[in-house]
């Protein structure tokens, strides 16, 4: 079946695009796969996995990961189309769950990809983010000398996702002796994440290593690193592995990164809504693992 991208769009595009989403399984993504290669890689898997299945998917993104309202408009709107189920990252947990026990009393199935929500009973498809924050923190803890200067790029701290890896880093950071002196948000945003390294410098002038909490971060990191003429002296490690970030890996800018399978949360997601359709159970999470990404095995990720 005819399988259709949408991004940010709203119920009445939707409506003229397809006449009716009641026979799709919909991804719903916390920020557009445009600019992003972990968000085009969930909607690449969740698209095969359609194909593969024969049903039609609809993917929707706010237009940026911090748009939480647009995110629940289109989950309410979609939920009064009646479509067969969502698998859904949630911008906001919290701000979501109402709409996620909308489609539940609907009877319209929900499991959760890449963040976690808050709602009892929906199985969480992802990786274990304090996990792989710990796995980066461990990178940096066996590279660096002990009691160096460490700072922290957190995401959206409202999301699992954001906290667990801000969790997951602190601990291993400090747990092996490294200084962390200073955490901000950059809100997955590599733009922000330029800006909140060039105000950490600027602080810390003896910063020794970055953890960004994902590779749009820790790219602005390094390009404020760059034009600090400073990038010799911190290393940078990142989280998604994303092509961008593997490229600068080999380049010898980034030193390394946690790689997810994003493919595989979207492609997932489709197939845990098709099986909870067919009345099957699920386990209550569907770990999708983590790899250390450092130049000996960057290529590919490229």
């Amino acid at each position: 079946m005819k399988k259709l991208l949408l991004c940010g769009v709203a119920l009445a595009a939707l409506t003229a695009m397809t006449g009716s989403a009641s026979a799709a399984y919909v991804l719903g993504m916390k920020g557009p796969g445009a600019g992003n290669p972990f968000w085009a890689a969930v909607e690449a898997g969740a698209k095969a996995k359609g194909a593969e299945l024969g049903v039609e998917v609809i993917v929707v993104a706010p237009p940026a990961e911090s748009d939480v309202q647009a995110q629940i408009t289109q989950i309410e709107d979609l939920i009064a189309q009646g479509v067969e189920g969502i698998a859904l990252a949630p911008t906001d947990p919290n701000a979501l769950a109402p709409v996620v026990e909308a489609a539940k009393a609907a009877g319209i199935p929900v499991v959760f990809v890449d963040t976690r929500g808050i709602n009892e009973g929906v199985t969480f498809i992802g990786t274990n983010n304090e996990v792989g924050a710990a796995l980066a923190a461990d990178f940096m803890c066996k590279n660096l000398p002990a009691g160096s200067d460490v700072a922290i790029l957190q995401g959206l701290i409202s999301q699992s996702t954001g906290q667990a890896r801000a969790d997951g880093s602190k601990k291993g950071l400090t747990d092996c002796g490294l200084k962390v002196v200073a955490e901000q948000t950059a809100e997955w945003d590599r733009a922000k994440g330029l800006s909140v390294t060039e105000n950490i410098l600027a602080g810390n002038p003896n910063i020794k290593g970055i953890f960004g909490s994902n590779d749009n971060m820790a790219l602005g990191a390094v390009e404020a690193l760059k034009s600090a003429a400073k990038l010799a002296d911190v290393m940078v490690v990142g989280f998604d592995a994303n092509p961008d970030a593997a490229a600068s890996i080999l380049a010898g800018e980034m030193t390394a990164s946690v790689a997810q399978a994003p493919a595989n949360m979207g492609g997932f997601g489709i197939q845990a809504l098709v099986d909870l359709k067919a009345g099957k159970t699920l386990d209550a999470w569907i770990d999708t693992g983590t790899v250390l990404v450092t130049k000996e095995n960057a290529e590919q990720y490229k």
